[in-house]
C-alpha cells in the first residue's frame, strides 16, 4: 500500500456548483501545504477502523477545529471533516484523511487507466499488472473491493478503458494488436481481428498489426469506436463486425515510415478525430462525405516529445494536449498555429498520461509523475481555462505518480490513478456536502459483521482404507514368499541352462545351436583357441596366401603385378 500522509481535498478548488474559488496561496495555506485524496480504494483493513471511528455508521466525524481533529482521529481511520479557514467565500468544508487513508484497487503495479461510466455507479481501473478492475457503489462497503477481476490479454499491459454511450458494454485496449469488448458484468463480448504483419500497406490490412496505444467510444453511437497503434495507424471499428475495420486513418509523416500514433480522441459530437503522433505532432480529422487520411488540421512539432493524451471541449473550441515533454498546452481550434498558453514543469514518466476538464469545463486538470530528486511527490494539477493560469495543486502521494484523472459531472468527484513500478491504486477525491453518492454511499456502508448463522461447517473427509487402523497388514510369512519370487529383490543367482538356449544363453547340449553342433564337428571351433598365439595362428596361412591369393592380389594382377612399397624417409629406418 502506498504510505500517504495526512492531506486535505478540495481546499481552494473551485467546485462546479459553487460561487467562487480561492487564489492558489490562501488555498495552500488552508490546506497545510498539502492536498490529496480523502479516499484511495482498495482491500487494505484499515477501513475496518473508519467504521467504528464514525460511531458505528462507517461515516465521517465533524470535528470543531484542527485540535480537536488531530485528538479525535488518533489511531483512527476513514474521513474527518473540518470547517473552512476563516475569511473569504464560502467553500464546501475540507475533507480530511488520517494517516492511514483508505486504498481501493490495490494492484502490483502502477494503474494506468481508468473509466467511470455515464450514471457514476460503476468504475473500471486498469494497470500495468495486465488486469482490469470492476467496482460498483452500489455493492462495496467500507472495505472497498472490487466484484470481478479480468485479464483482456495475458502479458499486455492494459492502456486504455472507454465505456459505450449507454454504459452496457466497455472497450479495453491493452498491449497487444486486438482491442476488446466487455458487457457491463465483464463478459467477453468480443475481440477485433489482427492484420497481416506481412503487408505493408497499411490500409490492406483487416486489423491493427502491432500493439495498440489508445482507444476510445463514439461519444454518440453506441456502434463506432476508435483505436490507435503503434503501426501507425488510426482505425474506426464497428463492434458488430469484429473481423474487419469500417476506416483506416494513415496519419501525414514528414518522411515514409512508420511512426506510432501515441494517443487519438473524439470531440463531443463526434464528427472530428484527432491523433497525435509520435514524432510531436497533432493531426486532426473531419468526418465528412468523402474525407480520407489527409488530415484537415495538421500541426507539426506541436510538442517536441512523444504526446500522451488529447481532449476536447464541448463547445469544440479548445483543444488539450499533454505530452513526455512536460508540458500542457491549450490550442484554440480556429486558429491552431501556435497554442493559446504552455504550462511547463509537469513531469510525466507513462504514455497513458491525460488531461481532464472540469463538469462546467472552466477548470483543467492532470497529474504528474515523482522524479527522482524532487520532493513534491506525484501531484493533480488544476489550471483555470479562462485565465490560463494555475489555481492549485494536490498532493496525492508522496512517493506514487498520478497517470489518469476525470472528474464525474454527477457525481461530483475526482477519480485518480497513481502508483510506480510496484503498486497502485485508483483513489478518490470528493466533498463530503458538494459530491453526491458514489464513495460517500460506499464509505458510510460498514461491513456486515459475521453472525453464528453464517458458520460453515467445512466437511472431513475420510477414507478408512488409508487409516493405519483399517489398513490390512499382510503376514510376514506372504511377505517372503513374495520376496523369495522376486529375483531382483532376493538377489537369486542365474542358474544353468539345461537344454535348448533362450536370452542369448548357448545351451549346454552339443545340440543346443545347429550352427555351433556343425562348427565343431567340422573342425572349425576348437577348443584350444584360447591358447593359442595369435601372430603365430595367422602366419601359418601366409604361405597359403601367396600360392592362392584370393582377395586383394587378383585386383592388382593386370594394372600392378609386382606390389611396389612406399620408401621409408625416416632417417632411423635407415640406420
Amino acid at each position: 500500500m502506498c504510505p500517504f500522509s495526512t492531506i486535505s481535498l478540495l481546499n481552494g478548488i473551485r467546485n462546479p456548483f459553487s460561487s467562487s474559488v480561492k487564489s492558489s496561496s490562501e488555498s495552500e495555506s488552508s490546506a497545510g501545504g498539502r492536498g490529496g485524496p480523502i479516499i484511495t480504494l482498495s482491500s487494505s483493513s484499515s477501513s475496518s477502523s473508519s467504521v467504528s471511528a464514525g460511531g458505528g455508521r462507517g461515516g465521517p466525524i465533524i470535528a470543531s477545529s484542527s485540535s480537536e481533529f488531530e485528538a479525535t482521529g488518533v489511531g483512527r481511520g476513514g474521513p474527518f471533516i473540518a470547517p473552512p479557514s476563516s475569511g473569504g467565500d464560502r467553500e464546501g468544508p475540507v475533507a480530511t484523511s488520517s494517516s492511514a487513508p483508505e486504498k481501493l484497487g490495490f494492484v502490483r503495479m502502477i494503474a494506468s487507466a481508468l473509466a467511470v461510466d455515464h450514471s457514476g455507479s460503476r468504475v473500471l481501473s486498469g494497470s500495468y499488472d495486465y488486469t482490469v478492475r470492476m467496482y460498483d457503489f452500489q455493492g462495496m462497503n467500507s472495505r472497498l473491493e472490487s466484484f470481478r477481476q479480468l485479464e483482456p490479454s495475458e502479458g499486455h499491459q492494459v492502456r486504455h478503458l472507454s465505456w459505450s454511450p449507454t454504459s452496457d458494454r466497455f472497450l479495453c485496449v491493452t498491449g497487444s494488436a486486438q482491442a476488446k469488448i466487455y458487457d457491463r458484468d465483464g463478459l467477453t463480448l468480443g475481440e477485433f481481428v489482427k492484420g497481416d504483419m506481412y503487408i505493408r500497406d497499411l490500409k490492406n490490412t483487416k486489423g491493427h498489426i502491432t500493439g495498440l496505444t489508445c482507444g476510445e467510444w463514439h461519444p454518440k453511437t453506441k456502434e463506432t469506436i476508435l483505436t490507435s497503434s503503434e503501426d501507425g495507424s488510426l482505425r474506426i471499428w464497428d463492434v458488430n463486425d469484429f473481423k474487419s475495420q469500417k476506416q483506416v486513418i494513415k496519419p501525414k509523416l514528414a518522411r515514409p515510415g512508420r511512426v506510432p500514433v501515441s494517443t487519438c480522441a473524439w470531440d463531443h459530437e463526434g464528427k472530428c478525430i484527432v491523433g497525435g503522433i509520435g514524432d510531436g505532432s497533432i493531426q486532426l480529422w473531419n468526418l465528412k462525405p468523402g474525407w480520407g487520411s489527409r488530415p484537415d488540421i495538421h500541426v507539426e512539432k506541436a510538442h517536441s516529445d512523444e504526446i500522451t493524451g488529447l481532449k476536447f471541449s464541448s463547445d469544440g473550441r479548445i483543444l488539450l494536449s499533454r505530452s513526455f515533454d512536460g508540458s500542457l498546452k491549450v490550442w484554440d481550434l480556429r486558429q491552431m498555429k501556435k497554442p493559446l498558453q504552455v504550462f511547463e514543469d509537469l513531469p510525466t514518466h507513462y504514455a497513458q498520461t491525460n488531461i481532464a476538464f472540469s463538469p462546467d469545463e472552466q477548470l483543467i486538470l492532470t497529474g504528474t509523475s515523482v522524479e527522482r530528486e524532487s520532493t513534491s511527490g506525484g501531484l493533480l494539477c488544476f489550471f483555470d481555462r479562462a485565465k490560463l493560469e494555475l489555481v492549485s495543486r494536490v498532493g496525492i502521494s508522496p512517493t506514487c505518480s498520478v497517470v489518469q484523472c476525470a472528474w464525474h459531472p454527477k457525481l461530483n468527484q475526482i477519480f485518480v490513478t497513481a502508483g510506480d513500478k510496484s503498486q497502485g491504486g485508483t483513489h478518490v477525491l470528493y466533498d463530503p456536502t458538494l459530491s453526491e453518492r458514489g464513495a460517500l454511499v460506499c464509505v458510510a456502508r460498514a461491513p456486515r459483521k459475521k453472525s453464528v448463522d453464517d458458520f460453515e461447517a467445512k466437511p472431513v473427509i475420510h477414507n478408512p482404507h488409508a487409516l493405519p487402523l483399517f489398513r490390512e497388514q499382510p503376514s510376514r510369512k506372504r511377505q517372503r514368499e513374495k520376496i523369495l519370487k522376486d529375483p531382483m529383490r532376493s538377489h537369486k543367482p542365474e542358474l544353468p541352462i539345461t537344454g535348448p538356449g533362450f536370452g542369448g544363453r548357448v545351451g549346454s547340449t552339443k545340440g543346443s545351436l545347429l550352427t555351433q553342433y556343425l562348427l565343431k564337428q567340422g573342425g572349425l571351433i576348437k577348443e584350444t583357441w584360447m591358447e593359442e598365439d595369435p601372430r603365430e595362428a595367422i602366419l601359418k596361412y601366409a604361405d597359403v596366401a601367396e600360392k592362392d591369393p584370393k582377395f586383394i592380389a587378383p585386383a592388382y594382377a593386370q594394372t600392378q603385378p609386382e606390389p611396389v612399397f612406399a620408401k621409408s624417409d625416416s632417417e632411423d629406418e635407415e640406420k
